[in-house]
């Protein structure tokens, strides 16, 4: 039987098109040459000045002096002269909730409410369309990447899929924002969170958020379950007295993460609690604020990193509640008080971490409504708490650059201005290293090659 003429026509177009869109999607990206007054190299803390950075393929090919690179650079290169910037690794924000964004309620409802800590503010997020949600998430990830954030790890608080969903989105160019690790649901013992809610709809709205375990098989079950949303770390919630998820079930669920080859992050806050994490072998502790000396050198011998959340430091709680909130006397002094406490707890906890020789990254916890700024400008503000607690600033960029990179197991793609590594690259105008507070106006972003912002002199 003869072949349908009008048939092979359309296949040899089809062959055609299919053919032209693979040699467009293979033909090399432009090469671009960024230049600046001076490179921090976050490792060694020493400064390139001058100093150029050639890329190719949305990675760094060279880095040196401009004399020494700009001979290298191809025929028809791009230059960005960001003229006496300082040029620093993309910044990465190792513990965040991209799709949430609480507005602190009054006291007087906290006080009126017996349904758990996650009540009643964050709870509002679970009941939201998610569709509402990935819309709200794609927003967020876009501030957080305008102010420098070039790499997120999102632990928790995105729906069943919404952290997941949103990084394949932006890896595939729909919506702009971070490289973002996703972790799924968190897995936490049922109660940890909410408790006493509606007993007709208490199964589905705790579905939508969580993962409840209870023993060794519902451990794993839950680990199996993030992955096939094809998460990237998982995340566990350790009650604070360590109640709930025990240290067998805790190590049942490390294995089953460990034997994908994925990461594991433990919420834990309280010594037990950081303990079960310790002993189960988990990869990093987040918050940790009661954290003994002899705990932080079981975790500097066993490699588990402390990642430090510094959020309600400085004063944040009063910063993000006073425009909305009139508090009566009383209790404004009672939140005071508190800030006061919580500011020596964090010196002495930033010292002692400091002493200990333990690895540590910063995450901001960010999942606040913060007015006046987007999220980008709320996630920095862990910038000056840290250093408020007494970090020196090198230590604090290297907590989310070269350290957060080693902590999320992609040291080899990003933290360092380096060749091989992606071309993430952010500028600030001053020198951080003098003023921390510079990381929070970062001026010039770059993702993957592409810029995402300029607000410096090019040409």
């Amino acid at each position: 039987m003869k072949p349908n003429r009008n048939f092979l026509l359309l296949a040899a177009s089809l062959f055609t098109l299919f053919s032209s869109g693979q040699v467009a999607a293979q033909a090399p990206a432009p090469a671009t040459l960024v230049k600046a007054g001076r490179l921090l190299d976050s490792r060694t803390g020493n400064v390139l000045s001058p100093a150029a950075v050639l890329i190719e393929d949305g990675k760094i090919k060279e880095v040196g002096a401009p004399s020494q690179v700009q001979p290298h650079a191809p025929a028809g290169v791009k230059t960005i002269d960001l003229g006496s910037a300082t040029l620093l690794p993309g910044l990465i924000d190792s513990h965040t909730h991209l799709l949430l964004d609480v507005i602190v309620p009054p006291e007087e409802e906290y006080e009126r409410r017996n349904n758990g800590d996650f009540v009643p503010d964050q709870l509002l997020a679970i009941v939201e369309s998610p569709s509402k949600r990935a819309f709200l998430g794609a927003q967020l990830a876009r501030e957080d990447l305008e102010s420098g954030f070039t790499t997120v790890r999102n632990l928790g608080h995105s729906g069943i899929d919404g952290d997941a969903a949103l990084r394949d989105a932006i890896n595939a160019g729909r919506v702009s924002g971070p490289r973002v690790l996703a972790a799924g649901r968190k897995i936490t013992a049922l109660g940890n969170y909410v408790q006493s809610l509606n007993p007709a709809l208490a199964d589905s709205i705790l579905r939508q958020e969580f993962l409840n375990v209870s023993n060794l098989e519902e451990g794993r079950r839950a680990v199996d379950a993030n992955f096939f949303y094809d998460v990237d770390v998982i995340k566990v919630t350790l009650d604070d007295e360590g109640v709930g998820i025990d240290t067998p079930v805790m190590s049942a669920i490390v294995e089953e993460t460990h034997r994908a080859h994925k990461k594991i992050a433990a919420h834990a806050v309280g010594q037990r609690a950081i303990q079960i994490a310790i002993d189960a072998g988990v990869d990093s502790i987040e918050h940790g604020n009661n954290v003994t000396d002899d705990q932080l050198k079981m975790m500097r011998d066993k490699g588990i990193f402390f990642d430090i959340t510094p959020t309600f430091w400085s004063g944040f709680y009063m910063k993000i509640a006073e425009p909305s909130i009139v508090f009566p006397p009383a209790i404004k002094a009672q939140l005071a008080a508190a800030d006061e406490r919580r500011s020596k707890m964090a010196v002495d906890l930033v010292q002692r971490i400091l002493k200990s020789g333990v690895k540590f990254a910063a995450g901001s916890d960010m999942g606040f409504f913060y007015p006046g700024k987007t999220k980008g400008q709320a996630s920095a503000t862990m910038f000056p708490h840290l250093h408020d607690a007494g970090m020196p600033p090198l230590d604090i960029l290297r907590a989310v650059t070269t350290n957060a990179a080693e902590m999320l197991g992609w040291q080899d793609r990003i933290g360092g201005i380096e060749p091989g590594k992606f071309a993430d690259l952010v500028a600030v105008s001053g020198d951080p290293l003098a003023d921390i507070t510079e990381l929070e106006r970062v001026r010039f972003v770059m993702k993957g090659g592409q810029v995402v912002k300029n607000e410096l002199a090019s040409h």
